[in-house]
């Protein structure tokens, strides 16, 4: 009753100030519709008007309610849209404009419930693409040795974690250890620790590690896996710094840093401008400029101080990645404080990066924007950003990069197909031969007899390697030539 009343005497009050006005209806109409919201519409406050004209009123006061909000009616039937396209529709709609690339790329590939990498195998022959460990069981093998080599330059020692980030199938992994099992110190010395977020890539590397699970040691309620391949304990980790610290740690970045978030600017009259991605009219995405500056402008603006004037003078758009100099910091300061070392492979250039963001889909390049969730996204790595980020870190040292083919021959991957090769039938000798091709040579393979369009090739210039080690060390191999 207290309520009511209270509201009745508000109500009454409200309409004597809207009575005694000189503003006509149509400005009381303007401004009570202005204050409106989808949320919360303002029919509720022109009811508790009528309510109180049952009372004689002093005027008479002529309601429009053409401008008032009118929800949609709810439709059940299921959207034909994906998803993830309804999701970043949405993301867009309720920011109230577009959003980053970066931000694009990033829910496109790990968006928890729809994201590419998240709830299938993306890789192989069957997959969208293929990575150098699906190309053949020499490149695991060669990464393995150069990993000892690494392991001997910091003295043995006899705990050491090594870390995949964003491990695939786990083949690398797996081909690694297999090929150093005959060197049990260095297995037994080993504490895997896969990052990856997706659910579906963990039971993968689970199953291809050859892991099964046994009590902890220590009593401790919780399990710990083990791979059959080593004897070796393997624990996963979402992030990098849920990676324990304390030992001495190695790195491998195989194919990593191409999937991380790029944003890109293009050159305006107005100076750099980052590009967005936004809905058109008819509901598809479409590229933008942002008509102010942005918080990874900053991020360009480091990396422009990093690049002669003239390098910049001559391209038009600009890709920079906050998350792989962040990245590489957090590599260089674990690095410079427990020891170890990190190893970087990936196709991109040791220079400022243009306009390098594609999109691949069953081994086929597609429009970025096309699908998105369907198609993996990928952009060049800018190794000179690397090599700047991690020389910030104190106590470190950067070490090419050289290209894969260099990387892999001074490994010894030449002897290691000589060897394989003695004991193939001709039907291995073929995938062999082109494996080897794949990984070292450049374009496609004299050898081939095959269809033209099946022709392997060759990635060993396209891909790059790039070391980041603890200065105590030395110079890691095969850099020291």
């Amino acid at each position: 009753m207290l309520r009511r009343a209270v509201l009745r005497v508000s109500n009454r009050r409200l309409f004597d100030f809207a009575s005694s006005t000189r503003f006509p209806p149509a400005n009381l109409r303007q401004c009570s519709s202005s204050s409106s919201s989808p949320q919360i519409p303002n029919s509720h406050f022109v009811e508790q008007l009528e309510d109180e004209s049952q009372s004689p009123p002093s005027a008479t006061i002529s309601i429009d309610r053409s401008n008032l909000y009118h929800p949609p009616e709810h439709s059940h039937e299921p959207s034909s849209e994906p998803e993830l396209v309804k999701h970043l529709k949405n993301i867009i709609k309720f920011r109230g404009g577009p959003i980053t690339v970066a931000e694009y790329m990033e829910e496109v590939l790990t968006n928890p419930k729809a994201g590419f990498y998240i709830n299938r195998d993306v890789f192989g022959a069957e997959g969208d693409f293929i990575t150098s460990p699906e190309v053949s069981q020499m490149f695991g093998e060669m990464i393995g040795v150069w990993v000892m080599c690494l392991w001997e330059q910091m003295g043995q020692p006899n705990k050491v974690n090594l870390v995949e980030l964003g491990p695939g199938r786990g083949t690398l992994m797996a081909d690694l250890l297999r090929g150093a099992s005959k060197f049990k110190n260095f297995v037994d010395s080993l504490q895997i620790n896969l990052v990856e977020c997706s659910p579906a890539l963990q039971k993968l590397q689970f199953q291809n590690l050859k892991c099964t699970t046994e009590d902890a040691a220590d009593g401790n309620a919780n399990e710990r896996c083990i791979s059959m391949l080593g004897g070796t304990p393997v624990s996963w980790h979402a992030t990098l710094e849920q990676v324990p610290t304390g030992l001495p740690t190695i790195i491998i970045a195989h194919e990593f840093y191409d999937a991380l978030p790029v944003h890109q600017f293009q050159k305006a009259s107005r100076g750099w401008c980052e590009k967005m991605v936004d809905v058109t009219e008819n509901s598809s995405f479409r590229f933008v400029l942002s008509p102010q500056p942005t918080p990874a402008a900053l991020y360009l603006m480091k990396r422009c101080k990093w690049a002669k004037a003239e390098e910049i003078a001559k391209v038009n758009q600009i890709e920079v990645c906050p998350r792989a100099i962040d990245t590489t910091q957090e590599i260089a300061n674990r690095i410079s404080v427990d020891g170890g070392g990190a190893l970087i492979i990936d196709y991109g250039l040791n220079g400022v990066i243009s306009d390098s963001l594609q999109a691949i889909r069953k081994h086929k390049f597609v429009d970025i924007l096309d699908n998105p969730g369907s198609a993996d996204l990928s952009a060049y790595v800018d190794y000179e950003a690397i090599r700047h980020s991690a020389e910030e870190v104190p106590g470190v040292s950067v070490h090419g990069p050289i290209t894969q083919s260099e990387f892999l021959g001074s490994l010894g991957i030449n002897f290691r197909a000589e060897a394989l090769l003695q004991n193939c039938n001709e039907e291995q000798a073929e995938s062999l031969r082109t494996g080897y091709w794949r990984l070292v040579g450049e374009g496609e393979a004299p050898f081939w007899e095959g269809p033209e369009e099946q022709a392997p090739i060759g990635m060993g210039t396209r891909y790059q390697a790039m070391a980041i080690v603890n200065k105590k060390q030395g110079i890691p191999v095969p850099y020291q030539e």
